[in-house]
């Protein structure tokens, strides 16, 4: 079987975790809302095949489930209401992949896998150009993507969403407040929210939102690259934005890898490969011994300018493995905020009914042999930056990289 790609992924629901994470920053849903909202990982994509008995794996193991059978059939004879064979199968492998205690480990039946695809590519269709996070409890406002819907609505950062369309976001996950904002171009969503202690309306037109994963800009001498994600297409724009920065003679970089959950690691290679030559970019471990070590690709154009990594808590995986890989070769410095902390491996594997599991067979390393799982990376110098700054316009943490130079 061919080498599957590899993807970094963050869960949607809260993270428990040793280390505390910012509320501002700690659980981000793209609602664009679009973009990688949920990764942070590194992922296989592969194939399972099943037999034709759903407790058959075609040259695996074989499980007991007589227990659920007897559970299935005294459900069946007794319980007071309609039974949903297919929603009772999801359920069952559902809560045997998450008694594997690990938060990693993820079933997802059609709908969610194919959410999961959406995603990573940004394809979510129609939405109002905003990233949606946890905070103090509340779906609140973490990000807003410029020129989309909800900016031109006056939505600001810190807007706590109360309601969508009337109803309650009270209880409600993350994933379900997403879903009823999202919707087709052209239609239109109502939100509630309460900014200030103030409760208001705004209504909104959905767009079909452009939101490239790799952007730049340049003051100055200083080129400014942006990842929001790392997908298919992050690693050739990327590299049009260096090119770009040398055409115009840029002295200095910034890599913005704030808020970015991670993505495909393959993109993560070419992203180091813009400054690093064929260098080790990470190193995967099963059971403590090294599997695999991966390695930039591509020409490293921008290799001899000074180069900044801005990282917060939203950085991870894939983003982390960039910033680790260019610090530890001393290609850049890291201002910002100590990142997520993710450094498990992933696969990606198909299974029955279009459903798939995403399950950890694996460890990663930075290029120097640290594992950050939970812990994260420090960067060189830390540089907050507040609910109050991104409101503001602020940006205090943008400021000291362009002033490191």
């Amino acid at each position: 079987m061919a080498e599957p790609r590899r993807v970094k992924d963050v869960p949607r629901r809260p993270l428990q975790t040793k280390r505390a994470v910012h509320p501002l920053l700690m659980v981000v849903a793209f609602l664009i809302v679009g973009g990688i909202g949920f990764f942070a990982g590194s992922v296989t994509s592969g194939r399972f095949f099943w037999g034709g008995d759903f407790a058959q794996l075609v040259g695996g193991a074989q499980l007991d489930l007589s227990s659920l059978q007897q559970t299935y059939q005294a459900v069946k004879a007794n319980f007071d209401g309609e039974i949903n064979d297919q929603e009772l199968i999801e359920g069952a492998n559902r809560g045997m992949v998450e008694a594997l205690g690990d938060q990693y480990t993820v079933f997802m039946n059609a709908k969610e896998a194919e959410e999961f695809d959406n995603d990573l590519s940004g394809n979510i269709g129609g939405g109002i150009g905003v990233e949606i996070g946890i905070r103090n409890d509340l779906p609140t406002i973490v990000r807003l993507l410029k020129d989309n819907p909800a900016e031109k609505a006056g939505v600001i950062v810190g807007d706590v969403v109360t309601k969508v369309n009337g109803a309650s976001t009270k209880d409600q996950s993350l994933s379900e407040v997403v879903s009823k904002i999202r919707g087709e171009a052209g239609t239109s969503v109502k939100l509630t929210i309460v900014r200030s202690g103030a409760e208001k309306d705004i209504s909104i037109t959905r767009e079909q939102v452009n939101n490239p994963s790799a952007y730049g800009e340049v003051r100055g001498t200083t080129g400014i690259m942006t990842i929001s994600r790392f997908d298919d297409q992050t690693g050739s724009l990327a590299r049009a934005v260096a090119q770009d920065f040398r055409v115009k003679g840029v002295k200095s970089v910034v890599l913005d890898l704030r808020g970015n959950g991670g993505g495909y690691v393959t993109a993560a290679q070419a992203v180091a490969g813009i400054w690093l030559d064929r260098q080790l970019v990470v190193i995967e471990k099963r059971g403590g011994k090294v599997t695999e070590e991966l390695k930039s690709t591509g020409s490293p154009i921008l290799n001899d300018l000074p180069t900044v990594v801005l990282v917060n808590e939203s950085s991870a995986s894939a983003s982390e493995i960039v910033a680790g890989a260019l610090r530890d070769h001393n290609k850049a410095k890291l201002i910002g905020e100590t990142t997520f902390g993710k450094g498990s491996v992933q696969k990606l594997l198909d299974l029955m009914n279009d459903a798939r599991l995403k399950v950890t067979i694996a460890r990663w390393y930075t290029p120097s042999g640290v594992n950050i799982s939970e812990k994260g990376i420090e960067p060189d110098t830390k540089v907050d930056r507040t609910a109050n700054d991104i409101n503001a316009n602020r940006d205090p943490q943008l400021d000291a990289a362009l002033r490191s130079f």
